[in-house]
């Protein structure tokens, strides 16, 4: 039997892409959106209607919220009414969730899921895929998914929906919401992007004092691709020891040594609330 699945916020950037992938899916999916915009743009490129939410919501199964972080609660609480019972309802991101702003409803099922986007290292055959930084069109990328509230064997269909909406997928991860919100503020964002836009300033800053920027750009990535091979088991390889004493005196200089707080319950529950 088909699943009908509801995708909210379907004229936006991820409902679209959602739509897109969803499309060569055997979902029945219900297109709603708002903006007459987000309608132009999703008939635009997927060649798609949206219909009003009270025919979407009739007979659903999934009603998949593909809205902003800052939206997720406005939105669930508009819509929770006319979810059926029994259904599930999926974030794809853990902040809203996190944070409490799903309402209660024990007869509905709660579920995340969220791309890792394609790895660096990877083995992508086509100029597609290696230019897929996202993810969901050509690349190959890990999900991450979170079954929050709801029966064990809803699991497998919130999977589905992941593995539709990222496509192409190369592995599923089953974490908890908790666990999520570490991967992400905590880990991609506060962590790895802080540290990438550090990298740059360095680099800015080499430029700054006489280095061509080119020459500093090709021996910044360079480098980073190949310590990156080393430090993530990519190559069996070690660092010289110049290069082990220079992380040894540089990462006091970098880093506070009680860096490792952002993962702490109470900095993580800080940075979701200031982003939802």
């Amino acid at each position: 039997m088909t699943d009908k699945l509801v995708l909210m916020g379907a004229g936006g950037k991820m409902g679209v892409r959602s739509a897109a992938n969803l499309a060569r899916t055997d979902f029945d999916v219900a297109h709603v959106e708002i903006s007459e915009a987000g309608r132009a743009r999703l008939k635009e490129t997927v060649g798609v209607d949206c219909v009003d939410i009270d025919s979407a919501m009739e007979g659903a199964d999934i009603v998949l919220l593909a809205v902003p972080d800052t939206a997720i609660k406005a939105v669930a609480a508009t819509i929770i009414d006319k979810v059926p019972s029994g259904a599930m309802v999926i974030c794809l991101d853990a902040a809203g969730p996190f944070a409490g702003h799903l309402p209660a409803r024990e007869d509905v099922t709660y579920f995340v899921t969220h791309p890792c986007h394609p790895p660096i290292y990877n083995d992508e055959k086509t100029d597609a895929g290696r230019k897929d930084y996202f993810g969901g069109i050509a690349a190959e990328q890990g999900i991450v998914n979170a079954l929050m509230q709801g029966p064990e064997n809803h699991y497998a269909l919130g999977e589905k929906v992941g593995r539709a909406i990222y496509a192409p997928v190369a592995r599923s991860h089953r974490v908890t919401v908790e666990q999520m919100a570490l991967l992400e503020p905590g880990l991609s964002e506060t962590v790895c992007a802080s540290l990438l836009d550090v990298m740059r300033e360095a680099m800015d800053e080499v430029v700054r004092r006489g280095v061509p920027k080119e020459a500093a750009r090709d021996f910044l990535l360079g480098h980073m691709n190949i310590l990156g091979a080393v430090i993530f088991e990519e190559v069996d390889g070690v660092f010289s020891d110049a290069c082990n004493k220079a992380i040894e005196f540089g990462k006091p200089v970098l880093m506070r040594d009680d860096w490792k707080r952002v993962f702490e319950p109470d900095e993580i529950a800080a940075s979701i609330q200031r982003i939802t």
